[in-house]
């Protein structure tokens, strides 16, 4: 009987999963967190056609502003980084040279504030950028977001009617992490070290009570096998926890890659029931111990990295960018640390 009850359960958590997702776009991130200060992050770019990504070196102290008016927060890049683009106009992804990592990924139920015209903020294309130009950890991140509340405004996703629907995601050398929402036209914090998994959907909250259920059940007994968000949280959650816990760099970073494949959607596929399920586009995986940053596009049978040790962000490097081509099709393979060319600087989209 106790075996029917977990049966039926199964059933309405699976259904409830389904109904959540019908309006999801696939994305996917994980934390490993091994021995020796081995932690890794990876995470799966899932989008229906293609954002035009390329690889930029961004410097340390390079003087930036909010794009939202009068109100815009002002700041100078503490850090440099290395960041994975969306159209050349946000940063979608990216790490600096401290070890911290920010990822945004589509969450639908966002509901951003408005500007009041007192409290500073900032344009949704510059969240994840600067995370990465002024703290080195989590705790630094989410203590200033605490104690120095700002706004994030959305805008138009570009060539679309609807508004961008993000959340942030962080992680650090530490092993530590952070998830931000706006639910309700509220942040949303939830800080702990244990958050290693987050996707698009349903909000972070919501993700949790799924990560109790199903470890419950166990992984070994069974997984939700679809491309919806919340049955690539439940897999990403049990195999990031699976794979073996060893300091070797490159064991490591294989078996990290193996979870975020394992959670990514095939490329090209339909489901004509939910069309919005989009093909997974590229794949990112940071090593924080070695600063290694890899990359590899599902267009591409080969992965490469940048080592962020091998690059100079002092402010007279200047922006360098490694232009990865339509659907990140250009191919490149090892260490391309010494391939990015000096660029003007891309252009973050806001208000002004």
């Amino acid at each position: 009987m106790k075996r029917y009850g977990h049966l039926v359960l199964a059933c309405l958590v699976a259904l409830v999963s389904a109904l959540s997702a019908l309006h999801a776009q696939a994305c996917t991130r994980v934390v490993y967190l091994g021995p020796e200060g081995r932690i890794l992050t990876a995470r799966s770019m899932d989008w229906k056609t293609d954002i035009g990504t390329n690889l930029w070196v961004l410097p340390r102290g390079v003087a930036r502003q909010g794009l939202v008016g009068e109100t815009s927060l002002t700041w100078e890049a503490r850090y440099g980084s290395v960041v994975a683009t969306a159209y050349d106009i946000a940063s979608s992804d990216g790490v600096n040279e401290a070890g911290l990592m920010a990822n945004l990924l589509w969450l639908p139920e966002s509901e951003y504030p408005e500007l009041d015209g007192e409290t500073p903020a900032l344009s949704i294309s510059l969240w994840a950028q600067f995370m990465l130009d002024n703290f080195a950890t989590v705790s630094e991140a989410v203590a200033y977001v605490r104690e120095q509340p700002f706004l994030v405004i959305t805008d138009k996703m570009p060539g679309e009617d609807r508004l961008a629907a993000l959340h942030l995601s962080m992680s650090d050398a530490l092993g530590d992490s952070a998830i931000m929402e706006y639910v309700g036209g509220e942040l949303v914090i939830h800080h702990s070290p244990d958050y290693q998994v987050m996707t698009n959907q349903p909000t972070f909250e919501r993700q949790l009570v799924l990560a109790e259920y199903w470890d419950e059940i166990g992984g070994t007994t069974m997984l939700p096998g679809t491309n919806r968000p919340a049955d690539r949280f439940v897999r990403a959650h049990f195999y990031i926890n699976a794979i073996p816990k060893v300091a070797d760099a490159e064991l490591a970073a294989a078996s990290v890659f193996s979870v975020i494949r394992n959670a990514s959607v095939p490329l090209g596929i339909s489901t004509p029931d939910s069309p919005h399920i989009s093909s997974t586009r590229w794949r990112t995986v940071f090593d924080h111990k070695d600063r290694r940053y890899y990359f590899e596009s599902a267009m591409m049978p080969n992965t490469f990295w940048v080592d962020l040790r091998q690059l100079n962000f002092a402010p007279r490097a200047g922006a360098r960018v490694l232009t990865l081509g339509a659907d990140q099709r250009e191919v490149y393979a090892g260490d391309v640390s010494g391939k990015f060319r000096r660029s003007a600087p891309f252009t973050f989209l806001g208000l002004e």
